[in-house]
């Protein structure tokens, strides 16, 4: 169990590298609250959402009429928003924070799957980190404690020049452990099988990351099995205690400074036999808040993937039962970004979706969003 992992001599050095401040002092919190409680029903529904946008090098027009009634609390960018000069990216990512910041007040994450490896989606001139198992690799070779002082440098250092095109939110690091049932999917992208290294690593990483003023979500909680949840429906029928050991480098991590985790469409049924993690309260409120006490922001994977198809629910319902359950921001695509609003707003005025829960959800973002200086404390 991760009890045990955590009591471990090691864990002592775990937690010493994820002593970063938590994502938000008290006052911090206190700040956030007042914030989302001012925001109005339309503001409100949009801060808990993270979107694409179409095109690179400039807003459309199109999509800055979406985000005009949809003023998306995040905004995720990929290969083909990238794929172009540094200086247009800089100017691409300025102008959307910007635009979103004056409609709503607050201005947006500015999220990138930066993982390393096959998961880097910047063009020419952005340094590529290297797959996370290189760690690994490194380690055996020069030692532990120099293959996690060379992460944190790479890390770093790239962090830093993210940071300067505008990015402020890294989806990564993937602290799943590595295993026989997740290699399929998972390959490369994991620190390996070892769950003190995929801990550590994750920490320093972590701890780069925002040094440089980068925040993180870890994913993905509690882990995945062979299935790919982009095509299939993945499930891990392993008893409570094996995947409570599975689930320990977020337990790491979720005491220390991480801004955010972001939960799978894994089904456990030792946790919870009837709902997969994103739509779980068993899995995001019993486990990953109360037993692990993480307090930044939990973000659910997106809802169109096959994985996460639920019968009786559209990705636009399945996205609102989430948030119900205690995700405190979900995905759209941009041609579904209204319609996942107009849900949420639905959801909130039919007290399916209760104001309250909206206004904790957003609260959690902010917080994230003033520690991390994208929202100016007072």
């Amino acid at each position: 169990m991760y009890n045990r992992f955590m009591r471990s001599p090691f864990a002592a050095l775990l937690i010493l590298l994820a002593a970063l401040p938590a994502p938000a002092g008290e006052a911090l919190r206190e700040q956030s609250k007042v914030l989302a409680a001012s925001l109005d029903d339309r503001c409100l529904a949009a801060q808990v959402i993270m979107t694409g946008i179409d095109g690179r090098g400039s807003l459309g027009s199109a999509m800055a009429d979406i985000l005009k009634d949809v003023p998306a609390g995040a905004l995720m960018l990929f290969k083909y928003n990238l794929n172009t000069s540094k200086e247009e990216v800089r100017v691409l990512l300025s102008d959307c924070s910007e635009f979103i910041g004056e409609l709503a007040g607050i201005p947006p994450f500015i999220a990138v799957d930066h993982e390393g490896g096959s998961v880097h989606r910047f063009g020419a001139g952005v340094e590529k980190l290297p797959p996370a198992l290189h760690w690994e690799e490194e380690a055996r070779s020069l030692g532990r404690e120099a293959a996690l002082a060379e992460l944190g440098k790479t890390a770093g250092r790239s962090a830093r020049e993210i940071r300067d095109l505008g990015v402020n939110l890294n989806l990564a690091p993937v602290a799943e452990i590595l295993n026989d049932d997740n290699r399929a999917f998972l390959d490369d992208r994991s620190f390996g099988a070892d769950a003190e290294f995929t801990a550590a690593a994750s920490a320093v990483f972590v701890k780069a990351m925002e040094e440089a003023g980068v925040g993180c979500v870890a994913k993905h909680f509690p882990g995945n099995s062979a299935a790919d949840p982009h095509s299939a429906r993945s499930v891990i029928a392993d008893s409570r205690d094996t995947v409570d050991a599975m689930a320990a480098p977020f337990a790491v991590l979720a005491g220390g400074s991480l801004a955010g985790i972001m939960v799978s469409h894994v089904l456990i049924p030792a946790r919870d036999p009837s709902s997969i993690a994103s739509l779980s309260p068993a899995v995001m409120g019993d486990w990953l808040r109360g037993e692990m006490g993480f307090e930044g922001f939990i973000l659910a994977d997106d809802f169109s993937m096959a994985g996460a198809s639920v019968r009786e629910l559209s990705p636009e319902a399945a996205a609102v039962a989430s948030l119900a359950a205690g995700a405190d921001m979900v995905m759209a695509w941009p041609g579904n970004l209204r319609s996942l609003h107009r849900e949420i707003l639905s959801a909130m005025k039919q007290g399916r979706l209760p104001r309250e829960r909206l206004r904790e959800a957003a609260a959690r973002i902010i917080a994230a969003k003033l520690a991390l200086g994208i929202v100016k404390s007072e």
